[in-house]
Order: structure tokens, then C-alpha cells, then sequence
């Protein structure tokens, strides 16, 4: 297992301070490093989640909110739950919130993946952006989601993965594994985090493989939309309806 510190009995714990400390930073490096990309990959998924007109929707590992702010814009009549580990992140959130006059559509709570404190079957909608690689356990993690979500309901997940055609597999190898920890180095006061980030891409189960992790937690008809070269990509499975009694 891939952890921030190195310790892989408490990645929990690890990815918790880990996001603290680049908090600060986070929305400046996250765009620099993606060269705004990310961007547009998190608007590529609002076009898929407004499909579903969901009217509550969770957003697990919300970081600074700008998925769940990015939903609330693109549909003003729904309401959004961000849900984080870090309260650093949270923080930070809340005020970009008020900032945006987004705070009575959004709401934040620091809080767990593997441990959601909401009803089963609350959720229209879930999402995800780049945060289920950073689960302590994956399957847990996920079937908790599915928990919370309406039976028949979508779960959209956004995370990167690594390309497999040359050349861009050299070019993306070589921009993560040396001048993205280069740069974050230089800008986060948390060096670390941006070690840490190719090599939790380089173990996270992309493709086919994370398809069937889902299928195993609950989720069916799912499917992948590779993003910019398979760079990222989306995955859209939806919550087992219940059997007809």
C-alpha cells in the first residue's frame, strides 16, 4: 500500500495531515500542475451527473469544494454534501463557498469515506473527483457510498490513471515521477504530497480493473470515459436496485 509517509498501517491518518498541510496551496497547484485541465475534466462529469437531475447529492473527499461548487452552479435547485478528511480542506472550502454566495446550496462536514454519517439511501447522486485513491480501504469505502445512495442511483467517480501508448506514456512518466514533485516541492511546504501523488496513480486499479472493484461493491451497468488521452477518466456505475418482493 502507497501512503503519504511511508507507513502503511495508517494511511488514514497519513492522508488526513497530508492534505492539512498543502491546504494553503492546494487550488494553486492542483491547476498549475494540470495546466488547468483538471478543469475541465470536473466539467465533463457536471454533464454527465445533470443527466440524472439529482436533487441531493453527496461529494466524498470534496477537498476545497470545487466539484460540489461546480454541480451547484450548473444545477441551482440541488443540494450538495462535501464530505472530507481533512478539516484544513474543509476549511478552506467553506469560505471559497461564502465567497461564491454558494453556502446555502453546499454544505461541508469533516468526515469519512468508510464511515458516512447519513442514512442509507439518502442520495439522488454521488461523486468522487480524485479522491478513491486515496481510501485506506478501497471496497469499504465504496460500498459505503453505495449505502447512502438511492437504489438505481449514479456513482461518478473522476480519477487520473497512466496513459499506455507512446509517446505519451514517456511524457507522463517523466512529468510525474520528476517535475511534478520538482514543483511541488518548491511551491508546497509539504514536499512529500507530491512524491506521493504518481506513485498512488501508479497502484490505483484503472480501467477494467477498477470497473470490477465497483461491480463487486454493488455497482452495475458501469463504464469508463477515458479523458485527454487516457490521462483520467470517469466511471459511472449505479447502485443496485432492490429485488421486487
Amino acid at each position: 500500500m502507497v501512503t503519504p509517509y511511508h507507513n502503511p498501517n495508517d494511511k488514514k491518518n497519513e492522508v488526513r495531515a497530508m492534505f492539512n498541510n498543502i491546504a494553503p496551496r492546494y487550488d494553486f497547484l492542483n491547476h498549475f500542475l494540470s495546466m488547468g485541465i483538471d478543469i475541465l475534466w470536473r466539467k465533463r462529469l457536471i454533464r454527465e451527473l445533470r443527466q440524472y437531475a439529482p436533487a441531493l447529492i453527496l461529494d466524498m473527499a470534496t477537498g476545497t469544494g470545487d466539484l460540489a461548487m461546480m454541480a451547484a452552479r450548473a444545477m441551482p435547485s440541488a443540494r450538495i454534501t462535501g464530505i472530507d478528511l481533512s478539516s484544513e480542506m474543509i476549511a478552506v472550502g467553506v469560505q471559497k463557498s461564502i465567497r461564491q454566495q454558494l453556502d446555502q446550496q453546499v454544505t461541508y462536514e469533516v468526515g469519512d469515506a468508510e464511515d458516512i454519517h447519513h442514512a442509507d439511501e439518502t442520495f439522488d447522486a454521488a461523486m468522487v473527483a480524485f479522491g478513491v485513491r486515496n481510501f485506506a480501504d478501497l471496497s469499504l469505502g465504496l460500498r459505503e457510498i453505495g449505502r447512502v445512495l438511492k437504489p438505481g442511483q449514479p456513482l461518478l467517480v473522476l480519477e487520473f490513471s497512466q496513459p499506455g501508448s507512446f509517446p505519451m506514456k514517456q511524457l507522463y512518466h517523466f512529468y510525474s515521477f520528476s517535475l511534478l514533485p520538482l514543483i511541488g516541492k518548491l511551491v508546497s511546504k509539504d514536499p512529500r504530497a507530491y512524491t506521493y501523488l504518481p506513485e498512488s496513480i501508479r497502484v490505483f486499479p484503472s480501467g477494467h480493473d477498477f470497473i470490477k472493484v465497483m461491480e463487486n461493491c454493488g455497482f452495475t451497468n458501469c463504464r469508463q470515459i477515458p479523458l485527454s488521452a487516457r490521462i483520467a477518466s470517469i466511471y459511472i456505475g449505479h447502485r443496485k436496485s432492490m429485488p421486487q418482493q
